[in-house]
Formats: structure tokens, C-alpha cells, sequence
């Protein structure tokens, strides 16, 4: 099995550099990878003389979402151990492009593709004493050495579904894996089950980390005074990470109903060409943030944030959160939304996500699967404000009793 992952694992390689070619992700992956080992070997020369001792904490995140999750985990480790240097890797680039900055690790890196002569070089350069892994992300060769070296490696804030690989009756060699990692903290109990069905028990439910997150940038309040003075005295929608499919039941709802609520949209992809394109759609109803300053902000009443890295902070602003995705390839953050005490509403694709099947179970999200099912609950919220008032009541109440997964992992490690 070890082969044919191998050559899988070649395969990949080949096919992001060809799609470099004319794919601008799949660019900078390749261009991110470029001499890596040379800058990794200087980088930790140079840190290695002007800290010399200490010892290194490796955290290892697929992409932004993951380091979202992670992120509360790395700030408590590197406060408890300041003994410890923090490298940070990153497989995707949505991930290291927007993180290559960040003031919580030492050092920042893509990580080199699973290949048997990677893994070990890295390894070799990197000498980590400890090792996490968050959510995702299982690199045979990475695993298999640090295994091997008996570093100790861990998996946090895991969440499996039954029809996992992991679980099936060709299952041994991936559950060698995970059999592998030193433990394995999960987000729930049906996960811990499914491991200790097939034989892992080294297993403990510590909750999701992102809880801890989302509830910390909640409590910093930031102020955009701009969107304050456009949301101010009418019901504000939200819309988070919206995608054209989204975009386009947001834009006839807002032209069908032209006086019952605003709208604040936050579009997943932000070029210039798509903001230009969704401006039009919505027509003089719209303005965009970046061009608002001197705008009189009460003769609009769709806001497009067309700037990175607000979205989070934006939530606080509305009274109902449409989160994007739902009619693709999944939703985006929901919990985001919630712990301001908002009510969700997304598309049918859903389900891999905890706290999604969570909050529509307890009946603090809404999922539509077309024009119809928005407007019908859009219409709802704006009849029945104690409809409204409960829900947002059940979304709070459920991020608030879910925070303290980061120190109940501290705790086991």
C-alpha cells in the first residue's frame, strides 16, 4: 500500500506543476516549494544562534481554516512554554499567503510534499520535540519518522465520519496511521466510537478548538464606525464567504424586497473583476467599503466588503448571518455568526460540519435549497422578532457552553 501512496503522492506533485502553468493557486504552491530546503536550512541557522536551547513545537495546519482552528492551541502552548520556538507549516496556499505574517510562530513554511526523501530531510533540518497535527492532514512519511524517532506527535480537534477510509474493510494501512500518533484528541463522541471500534483508544474528546477561537475575536470589538453608521436602526443581514450561486438569491431577495432589511456581503473570492461584476447586479442599492468614506452610508442598503480579514468582526454589526457555500462544495464558518448570538442560514451541502447539524437540530440554523426557502425565512425573522430574539438565544448559548477544548488539550499533553 506504501507504493502505490507513493507514487500517488509523485503523481500530485507532477499535476501542481502542470497546472501551475495556468492555475494561480496551484502557482503558488510550486513557487512556495522553491528551495524551500535551502531557506529552511538557513532559517533555522539563524534562529538556532540567536536563540540557542531552545526547543522547537511543530504545528502543521492544511490550510487557513485549519489554522483558524489551531490558532487558540498554539497562543496557550507558546504562553505556557515560552521555552519552545513555534514553526508553523502549511500544505495549501489560501493558507500560507495569508499566515506568512503571523507574530505567533517563529517560523512559517509550506510544508514539503510527502515523499520519503522529503520527510526525512525536513526532519533532519527541523529537529522538532514535539509535534500537532490539526484536524486533518495525515502524511504517511512525516507520521511514519516521527513515529520511528519517537517524537511525540499528536492529532487535536479530529472529527471522522463512518464512511471514512479509515473504516472500511480495506482500512488497515490508514489506521496504521493513526495508530501511530501519540493521541488523538476529537470533537465528539461519535468519533471517539468510531476509533475505538476499529482498535484506537488512545483517544480523548476535548471539544473544537474553534470555539475558543471565535469567542476570543468576539471579545476584542473591533469598531468599523462605517459599517456601525450603515447597519444603524434597521435589521442587517450578514451574508459570510458567499459564492455566485449565493450571491445570486441574496440579489433578487434585495430587489424584491426593497425596503425590509440591509444587507452586508462578504464574498469568498474577492477580484476585482467578480466586485465589480456583483456591484452591478445589485445596482444603486450598493456600495462598496472600500469606496464608503465620504459616502452618505443611509441611501444604501447593500454594503460589499471587498477588503481581506474583516468578515469575523463584521457578524457583530447584523441580526441574521447567511453563511456561502451551501451550494457547492460545503459552507464556510458558521461559528463565526453564532457566537454573536446570530441565527444561520445555508445551502444543502452541510453536512460535514459539526456544528452545522448541530445548530439546525437545535433549531438555530436554517438550511434552504433554493430562492423560495430564502425568502420564506428572511420573511419569518422580519414578522416574528421573538422567533428571531430565540433563536439568536440558542446560537450564543451554544458556542458559550462549547468553549474550553484548548486547555483540556494543554491539560493532556
Amino acid at each position: 500500500m506504501s507504493f502505490f501512496y507513493s507514487v500517488g503522492i509523485v503523481m500530485y506533485g507532477l499535476l501542481a506543476r502542470l497546472s501551475a502553468l495556468f492555475n494561480g493557486k496551484a502557482s503558488l504552491w510550486v513557487k512556495g516549494r522553491k528551495d524551500q530546503f535551502i531557506r529552511l536550512e538557513e532559517a533555522f541557522g539563524k534562529i538556532r544562534i540567536e536563540k540557542p536551547g531552545k526547543n522547537l513545537a511543530w504545528f502543521h495546519c492544511a490550510s487557513l481554516g485549519e489554522f483558524e482552528q489551531g490558532r487558540p492551541l498554539i497562543e496557550a502552548f507558546k504562553l505556557k512554554h515560552p521555552e519552545y520556538l513555534i514553526l508553523l507549516t502549511f500544505f495549501s496556499p489560501s493558507g500560507y499567503e495569508l499566515r506568512k505574517n503571523y507574530k505567533g510562530a517563529d517560523l512559517i513554511f509550506y510544508l514539503p510534499l510527502d515523499t520519503a526523501g522529503n520527510a526525512r530531510k525536513f526532519l533532519e533540518i527541523v529537529k522538532p520535540d514535539i509535534v500537532f497535527f490539526i484536524k486533518y492532514e495525515f502524511w504517511f512519511n512525516y507520521l511514519r519518522l516521527l513515529q520511528k524517532n519517537k517524537t511525540p506527535h499528536y492529532l487535536v480537534s479530529a472529527i471522522f465520519r463512518a464512511d471514512q477510509h479509515f473504516f472500511k474493510w480495506y482500512g488497515d494501512w490508514p489506521r496504521s496511521i493513526l495508530k501511530g500518533f501519540t493521541h488523538i484528541f476529537v470533537q465528539n463522541d461519535y468519533s471517539k466510537e468510531l476509533l475505538e471500534f476499529v482498535g484506537i483508544d488512545h483517544v480523548t474528546i476535548s471539544g473544537d478548538t474553534r470555539f475558543d477561537r471565535v469567542s476570543e475575536i468576539a471579545a476584542q470589538k473591533k469598531e468599523f464606525p462605517l459599517v456601525r453608521k450603515f447597519t444603524e436602526g434597521i435589521v442587517t443581514i450578514v451574508a459570510g464567504s458567499t459564492w455566485p450561486a449565493d450571491e445570486e438569491l441574496l440579489v433578487k431577495f434585495m430587489n424584491e424586497n426593497p425596503v425590509s432589511c440591509k444587507l452586508i456581503i462578504a464574498p469568498h473570492e474577492i477580484h476585482e473583476e467578480d466586485i465589480i461584476a456583483l456591484d452591478g447586479k445589485f445596482g444603486s442599492m450598493a456600495i462598496r467599503y472600500s469606496q464608503a468614506e465620504k459616502s452618505d452610508m443611509s441611501t444604501y442598503r447593500v454594503l460589499i466588503i471587498d477588503s481581506v480579514g474583516m468578515l469575523s468582526q463584521l457578524y457583530r454589526y447584523g441580526q441574521i448571518a447567511y453563511i456561502g457555500g451551501g451550494f457547492g462544495s460545503g459552507i464556510h464558518n458558521t461559528l463565526e455568526a453564532a457566537v454573536y448570538g446570530m441565527p444561520v442560514i445555508f445551502g444543502p451541502v452541510h453536512h460535514k460540519f459539526q456544528e452545522a447539524n448541530d445548530l439546525v437540530e437545535l433549531k438555530g440554523a436554517f438550511v434552504i435549497h433554493n430562492y423560495s426557502g430564502l425568502e420564506k425565512q428572511l420573511r419569518r425573522f422580519n414578522q416574528d422578532p421573538e422567533l428571531l430574539a430565540d433563536t439568536s438565544l440558542v446560537c450564543s448559548h451554544y458556542v458559550s457552553s462549547r468553549i474550553g477544548a484548548t486547555g483540556r488539550i494543554l491539560e493532556g499533553i
